[in-house]
């Protein structure tokens, strides 16, 4: 029943997509296929909802519910249902109810003959590389030339021209028997997966510091040791060591060489006292360029609360002694420094980004006050403009406590993590849309308590990314 609910699914979109592409092709005809799959705006929008990547892997709080808030707005709020309640043991008789109606209703649907005798090879991988990543990995089960079409280069090709979407979180937790399976969270379903990754590490700490193309790159506690995976299908490298030995705490960035993993990936590291290296993974090889110009002032005083921020293969990296930022062209390898000063009243800052914009996000605390605000960087002044902050309802929960913030994805999509005392509170704000949205308690399978998230990193789930 499960394969036939997955089969009607794609039955839809292919009917929809094939009315276009015979459209498409009656009227330009002398064009490549590639060319005849614009895809319509209202088929976007039902192509991205997202769905649980295992069902039976996966959790979220029952009776949960969170609030949506715009920024700037404290009226303006909708309480949205995030889950069901657990659902009822039935008894025999209505699950053979359920079984007949849902036999009775597919009995009417009819699989046109024409249509798959017919249809196009790339028009096919068109439509499965635009469905939500979870309908992707569901519908590897039907058959075996199904499941190894995430290893084809045509899929590949169809999956880095669909625009992408919002990211995922991957965190890590405090329960080192969890070492292998970190926390990953879904926006879009709001839902916790536990995706387990064999070839981590578990007799060392590490942790997840930045991602590109669908990579998600983890260091060890001492910061000497580096490995890059894809959580969604398990693929893993342990990069070599490094030429250079640098004992203190780095800061770490990651670009992709081209338009997707395929092209290659690079990860560059940067040290306090200006030393770095960057890995390229076509070479299997850390180089290291030369040393910081003499324009640069040394050392950097990094901001190691912040994670870099990667913009058109240029990484930026927040500095706190000057304040400002350094920035490294991955192409020219030319390094550059801005000096911005910090708006006033700041402690727990970091940087994120959004289409092409360096914003900033922390904790203003004044007297007994504290509020989330987000600011974008002005190209002109260099300056920082305050362009939301987090509602006033939600503030008075911080009223008087010591609250500390952690950046755990600047994507874009940014994930927060507030804590005080015992309570570790987790938030996401959309800075397109300028939504404050509270994320559900992690629980692993099996457990029975909620996870306290240690650290993560936004990273955009892609099936196809190889490390």
């Amino acid at each position: 029943m499960e394969e036939l609910a997955m089969l009607k699914q794609l039955i839809g979109q292919v009917q929809e997509l094939c009315e276009l592409y015979a459209s498409s092709s009656y009227n330009h005809h002398h064009h490549h296929h590639h060319h005849l799959l614009p895809i319509q705006q209202n088929q976007q929008l039902e192509l991205q909802r997202s769905c649980c990547l295992d069902l039976n892997n996966s959790s979220i709080d029952d009776g949960y519910y969170g609030f949506v808030m715009r920024g700037g707005k404290p009226s303006s709020f909708k309480m949205v249902e995030n889950c069901k309640p657990p659902p009822t043991k039935k008894s025999r008789r209505e699950r053979n109810r359920e079984k007949k109606l849902c036999y009775i209703a597919g009995s009417d649907e009819v699989m046109e003959e024409q249509i798959w005798k017919e249809f196009p090879e790339d028009l096919f991988e068109a439509v499965i590389a635009r469905l939500p990543i979870a309908t992707i990995f569901q519908f590897r089960s039907v058959c075996r030339k199904w499941n190894s079409l995430l290893a084809s280069n045509s899929f590949s090709e169809h999956y880095a021209e669909v625009p992408q979407g919002h990211p995922w979180f991957y965190t890590i937790t405090h329960e080192h028997e969890y070492a292998k399976s970190g926390a990953v969270y879904d926006p879009l379903s709001n839902k916790w997966h536990h995706p387990l990754i064999p070839s981590l590490p578990t007799e060392i700490i590490i942790f997840p510091v930045a991602s590109a193309g669908g990579l998600v790159c983890f260091i060890d506690i001492g910061h000497r040791n580096f490995y890059v995976c894809n959580p969604l299908t398990r693929s893993f490298r342990e990069l070599p060591a490094r030429s250079v030995r640098v004992w203190s705490r780095v800061a770490v960035g990651m670009t992709l060489s081209g338009n997707s993993t395929d092209s290659g990936y690079q990860v560059l590291w940067l040290g306090g006292d200006g030393e770095y290296e960057i890995y390229d993974s076509v070479k299997n090889t850390w180089t290291h360029p030369g040393s910081m110009p003499p324009n640069i002032k040394l050392p950097l005083s990094l901001n190691f609360q912040s994670q870099a921020v990667s913009i058109d293969g240029t990484l930026y990296f927040m500095r706190a002694e000057p304040e400002g930022i350094v920035s490294y062209d991955m192409v020219t390898g030319v390094w550059k420094q801005f000096a911005i000063p910090s708006p006033p009243h700041l402690t727990d800052h970091a940087l994120a980004e959004c289409g092409g914009r360096i914003m900033l996000v922390g904790l203003l605390t004044k007297n007994a006050a504290t509020c989330v605000c987000i600011w974008e960087l002005q190209k002109m002044t260099l300056l920082w403009k305050e362009v939301d902050r987090m509602p006033n309802i939600w503030c008075l929960e911080f009223y008087g406590k010591h609250v500390r913030m952690a950046c755990l994805g600047n994507k874009g999509l940014l994930m927060l993590s507030l804590r005080y005392g015992q309570m570790n509170r987790l938030v996401t704000y959309d800075v397109s849309t300028r939504e404050w949205k509270r994320v559900p308690g992690c629980m692993f399978p099996r457990g029975r308590k909620r996870q306290w998230i240690a650290s993560g990193t936004a990273f955009h789930p892609c099936p196809t990314a190889v490390a």
